[in-house]
């Protein structure tokens, strides 16, 4: 087996050579991940579809890697607009719903106009 595995799954094709998450042991960490509409290929209209859908795409691709989102131990989300954070909070109780088992998380207000109004990265750890 290779040292490190790329990770990839078919909702979140890079036009670049580059793999949605990448694997080495036990960790996983990703590229940017957006809220790109699964079924079109086309980015969401609005805050809230987009938030749905970036986590469906989280979901994947730690699973596709070999964990699944209790190996997630920190993510970075950046936001064209933080004051609308009730969208993220819904989708991150959705899926973190006990709150003495979450991923740190660090919001971020995006400085770079975007068609992506929301979009994160992960870390995660995978049991042995």
């Amino acid at each position: 087996m290779q040292r490190r595995m790329s990770i990839h799954i078919d909702e979140l094709k890079h036009e670049n050579p580059i793999p949605a998450g990448c694997r080495v042991g036990n960790l996983i960490t990703t590229g940017v991940i957006n809220g790109v509409d699964p079924e079109t290929g086309q980015v969401a209209d609005g805050v809230e579809a987009q938030c749905a859908h970036m986590f469906q795409h989280v979901r994947r691709i730690v699973e596709a890697g070999g964990g699944s989102t209790d190996d997630i131990i920190k993510m970075t989300v950046w936001m064209q607009d933080r004051s609308q954070r009730e969208h993220l909070n819904r989708e991150w109780l959705a899926m973190f719903p006990d709150e003495h088992s979450r991923p740190a998380r660090h919001a971020v207000q995006s400085s770079e106009k975007s068609k992506f109004l929301i979009q994160c990265v992960f870390e995660a750890v995978l049991a042995d």
